[in-house]
């Protein structure tokens, strides 16, 4: 390498609304721009961020790379000027932000924003912060309008800086300028053949049991399709199978997606905060109940006998009927995000179900049938042998469920959210189907 090259960390947010535009592709068009005149080192990240923030745009989704470049100047400037061109400036909630370390800053902004990243992805932060932590640091970044994209900038950088995280990779396709906001084109058939022969390797490219199609947005950005998978040659094998319309370019990201990394583990409903995602270990305190919209909700106790409603919306589908069939005194472990003191389940581990008892009228030991009310008081009589019972017969009851972890099907899962498939036998006694 060039003696005078010099490496260097870009971090971008907030380019995107949701009317068009994606970060994804910003950060895929530089790299095939800057990959003129400097050398890209490693796999570009895509980091999923905090998904409880309201003023996010989409998938509240930064991007980072890196480069050995001889001409920084020409790097940043190339970089402020897209930025400056293709974002969403007209739209209220397009606040874009970008970040550049150089070589020499990485050592002391690595610990630092290491933690950021953590914490914007399970935390609250400010914009304040964000430009505190920036000039603190010496770091040259731009930010744009209100600068809330700053954060977002930060924790790519600080990924990748420290990437001893677990991660996955996306495939991310891009559709040819003059397609955007058409209707497109990727051949429903091909995505799951393609699901077929390579999952689990490749995960929530379709929905098999909703028989739904899951990698391909509605939204009027640039992405055409993406293909999520544990490793680079797993997406690569499965979009060689994809049919679709013609791509205008395309980008393998390393990601966070589908790792977690949002959950936090709590011991109580006190410490439970909105905008924030937990597990949460409890007792069914009451059995759920469908309100308008098909959204089922049941109350959650914790050890402290504090209380917190429980919700399976209704885009969960099918994974509503797990909370209709649980009963007071299950224990369970929920996960999810919580917004307004109602925590969203992604999924939930049941460890132990409840005895349900149902009481019957007494058989008669003579006939074997059902006795019949003598009346208030009077206890049970066979109206056939005339024989009598005092005692009422108490019945336990078959569950239609089983303890194991259950989970919202690929249509309704969040980037985040790790699915079953992807966690270690280990770690999960019943898996109860795709």
């Amino acid at each position: 390498m060039d003696k005078n090259c010099k490496r260097i960390i870009i971090g971008i947010d907030d380019t995107d609304s949701r009317d068009g535009m994606c970060t994804t592709y910003l950060g895929a068009l530089l790299i095939d721009e800057l990959s003129d005149f400097c050398n890209p080192v490693g796999d570009p990240l895509l980091i999923r961020l905090n998904p409880t923030i309201p003023y996010k745009t989409r998938g509240n989704a930064s991007v980072a790379m890196c480069f050995n470049c001889n001409d920084p100047g020409k790097l940043i400037g190339h970089v402020v000027s897209r930025i400056s061109s293709l974002a969403r400036m007209e739209c209220e909630n397009t606040n874009p932000g970008v970040v550049f370390i150089m070589e020499e800053d990485f050592g002391k902004a690595k610990p630092l924003l290491a933690e950021f990243f953590l914490r914007a992805v399970r935390d609250v932060i400010s914009i304040d912060e964000a430009s505190s932590l920036a000039e603190s640091l010496g770091l040259t970044f731009r930010a744009f309008k209100n600068g809330r994209g700053l954060i977002g900038a930060l924790a790519a950088c600080g990924a990748m800086l420290d990437q001893e995280w677990e991660h996955t990779y996306e495939f991310l396709t891009y559709r040819k300028t003059e397609a955007c906001g058409t209707k497109r084109f990727v051949d429903s058939d091909s995505l799951f053949e393609a699901d077929l022969k390579t999952y689990p390797g490749t995960w929530d490219s379709v929905d098999r049991f909703n028989e739904l199609v899951v990698c391909v947005p509605r939204s009027p950005d640039p992405v055409l399709y993406g293909i999520r998978g544990n490793t680079r040659s797993a997406v690569e094998a499965a979009v060689a199978m994809v049919r679709s319309e013609e791509i205008e370019r395309s980008c393998v990201y390393m990601t966070n997606q589908g790792t977690d990394m949002h959950l936090l583990h709590t011991k109580g409903v006190d410490d439970i905060l909105d905008m924030h995602s937990y597990m949460l270990e409890g007792t069914v305190a009451a059995a759920s109940h469908t309100i308008r919209g098909g959204h089922s909700i049941f109350l959650l106790k914790d050890d402290a006998g504090k209380t917190i409603d429980c919700a399976a919306f209704e885009p969960t589908k099918n994974f509503r009927e797990v909370v209709r069939r649980l009963v007071p005194g299950d224990r369970v472990i929920v996960c999810g995000s919580v917004m307004e003191n109602t925590l969203n389940i992604e999924k939930l581990q049941i460890l132990f179900l409840a005895q349900v008892v149902e009481k019957k009228n007494p058989l008669c030991p003579s006939c074997g049938k059902r006795m019949k009310s003598a009346g208030t008081g009077q206890g049970y009589r066979c109206r056939k042998c005339a024989t009598e019972s005092l005692e009422i017969e108490s019945v336990q009851v078959k569950r239609d469920l089983g303890a194991g972890f259950y989970e919202v099907p690929p249509c309704a899962r969040r980037h985040l959210a790790k699915p079953l498939i992807r966690f270690k036998d280990s770690e999960v006694p019943v898996f109860p189907g795709r």
